[in-house]
């Protein structure tokens, strides 16, 4: 029987109505193969009445806190009426009577902010967070005890996660429909939400030139270029070559625009793509790690152990079902055998290779 993974909303008063409505829009637009919904999302607030949001307009629930013991995932957007929890790092009784009812082993999820609330709540306490770049200074001296990372858009931290602001709880959401469901499904739900499909949690959260001016020169054209060439060693001196400029100016470049560097950047789309080739298609293993551009199946397996924190054959056994056709023993290359199988926690970011 199918089972739907509940999501459950808290939205707390001067919640920012953006991130209210993510979790919805992402878990709510993936479906299995037969179109049955993956996810259950449902909204509540503390005593289930209205509360008034950041854009001056009020919001209703249908439900109260005791939806929070419900959840298998619990999301907590940002608010701009945090109050004690961000000048003093105390949670108010009722909300901490609130989040007493979350179960054992939920998941739970801060975007942007709500970083605060579950750092009070001493969840965070000796782990590595995030919030919004704005506020990491002051969210490092509230709190002390947490490893604030302030330059990446998510930390995953398994069972607790964090994001910088607005769109990065976008990526977050889909980074967990991908680590719950595989690539196939969290592509299809970017395809319907019409965002990009993924950027890994460690790129930047502010790059010094996001949008080059009308006749400014940019990478883009390189980089789609090397998207089509994952296959085979792409150096640097030949992605300068082709962007038309000396490698310093095109490494400068690169990261004004994209946040990371080139080596960095080739690295994620290649563990992208060895990801889908897992889960879509019979190749085995070795063939996929060529394809991806890694090389070798043990190439292949230190990266994704690096990003994923699992081997090429376990990430196909967790996710070959979300789309990809029934698959034999010969699907794992003679390298791969005795490969563990670790579950997938945080993308660290894995070597560049070139």
């Amino acid at each position: 029987m199918h089972s739907v993974h509940s999501v459950v909303v808290l939205a707390l008063e001067g919640v920012i109505p953006f991130e209210l409505g993510t979790p919805a829009r992402i878990f709510g637009s993936a479906e299995g193969p037969d179109g049955e919904p993956l996810y259950e999302v449902i909204a509540c607030t503390l005593d289930g009445a209205p509360v008034n949001s950041d854009a001056g307009f009020s919001i209703a629930v249908e439900h109260d806190a005791s939806a929070l013991a419900t959840a298998d995932t619990l999301v907590i957007p940002p608010s701009s009426a945090l109050g004690a929890v961000r000048e003093h790092g105390c949670l108010p009784e009722r909300l901490a009577e609130a989040l007493a009812l979350v179960r054992p082993g939920t998941r739970i999820v801060a975007i942007c902010t709500a970083s605060y609330v579950l750092a009070a709540a001493g969840l965070l306490d000796g782990r590595s967070a995030t919030t919004h770049w704005r506020e990491a200074e002051h969210f490092q001296r509230a709190f002390p005890r947490v490893r604030v990372e302030r330059n990446v858009l998510f930390v995953d931290g398994g069972d607790v996660l964090t994001s910088a602001g607005v769109a990065a709880g976008v990526d977050l959401c889909l980074h967990l429909v991908r680590r719950d469901h595989g690539s196939a499904v969290a592509s299809q739900v970017a395809r319907r939400c019409v965002v990009p499909p993924w950027r890994d949690g460690d790129q930047a959260q502010v790059v010094e030139h996001p949008v080059p001016g009308p006749s400014s020169a940019t990478t883009a054209p390189t980089r789609a270029w090397a998207l089509e060439r994952l296959h085979r060693p792409l150096p640097l001196p030949e992605l300068a070559a082709h962007a038309r400029t000396s490698v310093r100016t095109f490494t400068r470049r690169f990261r004004a625009e994209v946040g990371v560097t080139p080596g960095s950047w080739l690295t994620a789309q290649r563990v992208e793509l060895a990801r889908r080739l897992l889960e879509t298609s019979d190749l085995p293993i070795d063939h996929v790690a060529q394809r991806a551009g890694f090389g070798t199946a043990n190439s292949l397996r230190q990266h994704l152990r690096s990003t994923l924190g699992t081997s090429p054959a376990a990430y196909r056994r967790a996710f070959h079902a979300a789309g990809a056709p029934a698959r034999g023993v010969n699907d794992v290359g003679v390298n791969d055998v005795g490969a563990d199988d670790a579950p997938a926690r945080r993308a660290d970011g894995a070597p560049p290779v070139a």
